[in-house]
């Protein structure tokens, strides 16, 4: 039997390869999704090939061959999947954007492409900067206070903007930004540094019931107040995907450190008991579950979700093809239903290749974690996992009336620069952790050798 390394249960001697070759590849392969599916576009709405081709293809290379020599410099052992994975998507939504732009003759595909520029700039600087993602645990409580603050500031009378019935934007000039994007980060760092220092307390069992121990009266708080602030972001802000997301993330990754069933139990019916007086108290929350549940004939709530099926249908298996359905014909098709509006063009086959796209990222989110050697990289990757897996499921499930809609963006599709910029941070974090989870053990003969600067570095590797 060969002998194993206790901390990351490998044999001695193994060593992830960088795998950097394989990621410019996929890389390369992303790209031609992008600039193929913009070229695509032009063809079947103008006939042609966009005669900005090269300069819209070429500033996409930039930005995403960018984003790969930082990943190279910065974090060589990094996951070499996930990158490719986002180029793709974000590449892909831009060529629809731009589809719509044609037949609405907006310009949103243009700002978006600012907003996917920043969000690279973010990556890049999330990469360079933070070194070492155990260094965020020292800021666990002030990255839950910056959460609170950024869900507030919407609720401010100056700041605050009210879009389509949600008070979930602030505005300054002319430029709106949805602080929630970012709260929910700061949410699963303090979630993750909050768990990592009380687990060993929320562990404990209580009452046994149904064979399910549940935990005890007295550590009800973390959940509690989570839950009253999901109700909060529902009743003040009017944003049922957020409230969902927030308590959603939380009691997974609660379940994850803890490993006690009995926290789902309770969460189930918290969330449960939450929604229900969400549909007795709130009329919006009544008119989407009334849309859901009777979507025929039309009307003013059901409309979108109605046109959002029939473009689907008419799509079919493989699709009418990039500019040859009508997905103006849904409301807000950049936005809320640009999932819908893919499913009419490229049909069912190019929905299922976005659904295995995203499954793959919460697969290698989930994979960095359970590589991670330390027990807040595990909670902070898996977290962040479960955001993509929820928010995609959320929004996908409301567009193909399996729940109700919650108002959500498609990540790395939808049109909106602060779910773009923020998702985009996401995956640099996910990709500093995977660099140091994958990162080669340092030597324990040159560990011993002396009190050096490389001795120093070995002991901070290692936990």
């Amino acid at each position: 039997m060969s002998s194993l390394n206790p901390l990351n249960a490998l044999p001695f001697g193994f060593t992830h390869r960088r795998r950097r070759g394989a990621e410019l590849f996929l890389l390369l392969l992303s790209l031609l999704v992008g600039v193929g599916g913009y070229a695509a576009v032009g063809l079947g709405v103008e006939g042609h090939v966009p005669v900005d081709i090269v300069g819209y293809g070429g500033w996409l290379a930039a930005l995403c061959l960018g984003a790969h020599v930082v990943v190279r410099i910065a974090a060589p052992y990094a996951d070499p999947v996930m990158l490719p994975i986002v180029a793709a998507l974000n590449g892909l939504g831009l060529a629809v954007i731009h589809r719509l732009d044609l037949a609405t003759g907006n310009s949103l595909a243009r700002t978006q492409m600012v907003w996917m520029t920043l969000g690279v700039v973010l990556f890049a600087a999330v990469l360079l900067v933070l070194r070492d993602h155990r260094r965020l645990q020292a800021f666990t409580y002030t990255f839950g206070f910056a959460a609170v603050v950024l869900l507030v500031m919407p609720l401010l009378p100056v700041l605050g903007t009210e879009i389509r019935g949600a008070r979930i934007w602030i505005a300054v000039g002319p430029f709106s930004f949805q602080p929630g994007e970012v709260a929910k980060v700061c949410l699963v760092v303090f979630f993750a540094g909050y768990l990592v220092l009380h687990r060993d307390a929320l562990a404990l069992a209580g009452r046994r019931f149904l064979g399910i121990d549940l935990p005890r009266a007295r550590d009800l708080g973390p959940i509690l107040i989570m839950w009253l602030i999901s109700l909060g972001v529902l009743v003040f802000q009017h944003d049922l995907g957020s409230s969902l997301l927030f308590f959603g993330v939380f009691l997974v990754m609660l379940y994850v450190a803890t490993e006690r069933p009995g926290w789902l139990f309770v969460g189930t019916a918290m969330f449960l008991a939450g929604a229900y007086l969400g549909f007795l108290m709130f009329h919006h929350v009544q008119s989407r579950v009334d849309a859901w549940l009777h979507p025929f004939p039309a009307d003013a709530n059901s409309y979108q979700i109605v046109q959002g099926m029939f473009g689907m249908a008419w799509g079919g298996l493989v699709g009418r093809g990039l500019g040859q359905g009508s997905p103006t014909l849904i409301p807000i098709p950049e936005s809320d239903f640009i999932f819908a509006a893919i499913g009419e063009e490229l049909g069912l086959t190019g929905t299922m290749a976005i659904i295995v796209l995203y499954g793959l990222i919460v697969e290698r989110a989930l994979r960095t974690a359970l590589v991670c050697r330390d027990a807040f990289g595990k909670l902070l990757a898996t977290g962040l996992g479960v955001v993509f897996a929820i928010q995609v499921f959320v929004v996908i499930g409301g567009v193909t009336k399996l729940i109700p809609l919650t108002g959500l963006t498609t990540p790395f599709l939808s049109y909106g620069g602060s779910s773009l910029v923020a998702n985009w941070a996401i995956i640099g974090l996910l990709l500093r952790i995977s660099d140091q989870a994958r990162r080669p053990l340092p030597d324990l003969s040159e560990a011993e050798a002396g009190p050096d600067e490389n001795d120093a570095t070995a002991v901070v590797r290692m936990g």
